[in-house]
């Protein structure tokens, strides 16, 4: 159906306005055409348009929006980093890994084993015979592997975590006199007092 062969229903008014004294075009436009010779009015100054409610609604959903999206930037940006930083350390770990899987490879080997023994333990085998270069003075000029009998170590007694502790209590309980020798400022064996 063409826009032309359509018919207004029965009863309907006509659109724009219509009546003696208008031309079909007048209420399409809105505007009056001037009278000839009539004066022509001067153009109305352009007033500035005032922000309306809507506008500032507008305004105030986009200042929304952009708070928002700028905080999940932030967290995405965030997120980001932190698992670049945590996939390389997977990949120093893997590599890690690797490292340790070739090295049990190695062990698994028996020559090299042998090898190891002989070299860290000065192990030889049954039938061999094992020299060792002494210097001038009858000391070996490099120094073997030697393994000491831990009945022969003397291990330092540990100290409890509360004995410099309550010496610092007991200190400030009893604090220096007024004739007593003033600390040392250094503690690199100086014999300077703080005078």
């Amino acid at each position: 159906m063409s826009a032309q062969s359509r018919k207004p229903p029965r009863g309907a008014r006509p659109r724009g306005r219509t009546g003696p004294g208008r031309s079909p075009g007048a209420g399409r436009s809105g505007r009056v055409p001037p009278r000839p010779g009539a004066a022509t009015p001067a153009p109305a100054a352009r007033t500035r348009a005032r922000p309306t409610g809507r506008l500032a609604i507008v305004v105030l959903v986009l200042a929304v929006l952009a708070v928002s999206y700028a905080s999940s930037l932030r967290a995405f940006l965030q997120q980001r980093s932190e698992m670049q930083a945590l996939q390389s350390e997977i990949a120093e770990r893997q590599d890690h890994i690797d490292e340790l899987a070739r090295e049990k490879r190695r062990w698994e080997d028996e020559a090299f084993v042998d090898a190891q023994a002989r070299e860290r333990l000065g192990y030889v085998m049954p039938g061999e015979t094992a020299y060792v270069a002494l210097d001038a003075d009858g000391e070996p000029l490099e120094e073997g592997p030697t393994l000491s009998d831990p009945a022969t170590v003397d291990p330092e007694e540990p100290e409890a975590w509360w004995t410099p502790v309550w010496g610092s209590v007991e200190l400030a309980g009893d604090p220096p006199r007024a004739g007593d020798p003033i600390p040392l400022t250094r503690i690199d064996g100086s014999e300077e007092n703080g005078q």
